[in-house]
């Protein structure tokens, strides 16, 4: 668990920092520009981190086959 704390840390500053020496060497139009997606890719971060946190049910699910495996 630590270790997916640390990717999604470093992740997190990784987007934070390319976004910062943007707007430092005066791209601040690239920046507006790729918002949309910086703004993805934290949402994704986050909902990676909240899911792997979220306790399990404990109860397990049979497989099911593929209508495809049926056929001749």
């Amino acid at each position: 668990m630590q270790r997916k704390q640390t990717v999604i840390i470093m992740a997190t500053a990784t987007v934070f920092v390319w976004s910062v020496v943007m707007v430092a060497i005066g791209q601040t139009a690239a920046v507006a520009t790729l918002a949309p997606a910086l703004g993805l890719t934290v949402q994704q971060i986050v909902h990676a981190a909240r899911t792997q946190a979220a306790p399990a049910s404990g109860h397990r699910v049979a497989a099911v086959p593929d209508k495809e495996d049926d056929a001749p």
